[in-house]
């Protein structure tokens, strides 16, 4: 059993298997008395033989104390369990704790033996109760009617339809880019747009094409000034998504084909993440730049209150940037900051994973290596684009030996003295306690998503 007095109680079947999922128990107040019962029971003298023996049965109650806090186990998933076990090609289990579980310190033979693939789960379950699915019960239709011939669209459905947003996907093997919108998208943007600001905002959209043919989503929002809603039915309207290659997440003006014009190499994609590990001189946990998300620390429905996301009034909509009640002005309430699209000498990104045009990375010394083949691009290919191979892990590792010498300079006070080891790479050690950025002490009554860590995933799903 673990108890934490200020979360919850937990309850192990198997209290030394990590992958014994515990029982939960929620801690509540309570005033309640303790009592101790004592059950006596005395015999009656029989008094005929006909009659039973009728036991006299006394009670005694004393109070030991009162009870301030109790803890209750409303979850009934106490038997999901995960076993570290490997099946052989003879249906044969065998247990893997001897050999994955390090219960003291090893040589290294112990790490180099041949073992058969084994991933534990990352987590178990999020939720302690069972779940009602609350099935819709089958329409009852008028007499006569007659059910459509089963297809794909009709077997399986949401419970509501998509919001179509009408944007064109490309992939890199498509022969053909579009020159146009959808009709729907033409239509959906012209009954969206309703005032003049929003004709204001699509025109500015349109100078950033002409001058630049490929953007990313959050090169956008922080370049204009619109409401995250209205910008999902406006890029439609001008340009076409990218889905595989070099320009992947990205949006590309109609007519426009990278693949076909060399100098677009300065628009293409980097996915670029911090190196975290003890080889780089800091660990995950000692990074300065925080995890948008983890799978590891989740909390369970139960015992924790998730935040009320922001919702979207009809208000905002129609009035496109009204200054009513916003502690921004109209120009810049839902631009982004800079730091979200732009990579900076000297700066730390805003996140561990960000993607990013090589067009927007500030530095000297990475433009030279994107620049390296220029006039000589002889083949644009679904990795490497216009650029030389290995490129982009050339920038990846300029980048990270940038980022290690940007936390060494400006928060010496977080390491140690460093220390050699075995193998003469430096390990540090990284100081409890991190600086709040200045950027954060203010709240917005908006906050747009931000550089997520998979913008290609996130607007995929807007639109599809």
């Amino acid at each position: 059993i673990y108890a934490d007095p200020a979360k919850r109680l937990e309850l192990y079947f198997r209290p030394k298997d990590p992958y014994c999922h515990p029982v939960c128990a929620n801690r509540f107040p309570t005033s309640t008395m303790l009592l101790k019962v004592r059950r006596r029971t005395k015999k009656k003298k029989q008094l005929d033989a006909e009659e039973q023996i009728q036991p006299d049965v006394q009670f005694e109650m004393e109070i030991l104390g009162i009870v301030t806090t109790v803890y209750k186990f409303q979850g009934r998933m106490s038997d999901f369990q995960y076993l570290a076990m490997h099946s052989g090609p003879d249906g044969k289990q065998t247990s893997m704790y001897d050999k994955v579980l390090m219960l003291k310190p090893e040589k290294e033979e112990f790490f180099n033996r041949e073992l058969p693939l084994y991933i534990p789960p990352p987590i178990f379950s999020r939720l302690d109760t069972p779940v009602d699915y609350f099935y819709r019960p089958d329409i009852q239709h008028r007499e006569g009617y007659n059910n459509p011939p089963v297809s794909g669209e009709n077997l399986i459905g949401l419970s509501r339809a998509r919001r179509p947003h009408n944007a064109i996907f490309v992939n890199f093997d498509d022969e053909e880019i579009p020159t146009k919108p959808l009709d729907a998208a033409v239509q959906t943007w012209k009954k969206m747009c309703t005032n003049p600001v929003d004709k204001k905002v699509e025109e500015e959209l349109r100078k950033l094409f002409e001058v630049r043919p490929v953007w990313s989503r959050n090169a956008v929002k922080a370049n204009i000034s619109i409401h995250p809603d209205k910008l999902k039915l406006l890029l439609p309207f001008l340009a076409y998504y990218m889905l595989t290659g070099p320009w992947r997440s990205l949006w590309v003006r109609f007519g426009y084909d990278p693949r076909k014009h060399p100098e677009a190499k300065i628009y293409q994609v980097l996915d670029f993440r911090i190196r975290c590990g003890m080889k780089y001189g800091y660990a995950p946990n000692d990074m300065p730049v925080k995890a948008k998300r983890s799978t590891y620390n989740y909390s369970l429905p139960i015992t924790v209150k998730k935040p009320v996301s922001h919702t979207v009034s009809v208000h905002d909509l129609k009035q496109g940037l009204g200054t009513a009640g916003a502690k921004k002005p109209a120009s810049s309430k839902y631009k982004l900051k800079e730091s979200i699209y732009i990579f900076r000498e000297g700066a730390l990104p805003p996140y561990r994973q960000m993607f990013y045009q090589l067009c927007d990375l500030n530095v000297e010394s990475l433009q030279k290596i994107i620049h390296r083949n220029d006039g000589i691009e002889s083949e644009c290919t679904e990795r490497d684009g216009w650029c030389l191979p290995k490129t982009s892990d050339d920038l990846r590792d300029s980048m990270s030996l940038m980022i290690k010498q940007i936390i060494r300079s400006t928060r010496p006070a977080l390491f140690s003295s460093a220390t050699s080891s075995e193998d003469g790479k430096e390990q540090l050690a990284y100081e409890s306690g991190e600086d709040e950025d200045d950027e954060e002490e203010e709240e917005e009554d908006f906050k747009p998503s931000d550089g997520s860590e998979n913008e290609m995933e996130t607007e995929i799903l807007d639109y599809v």
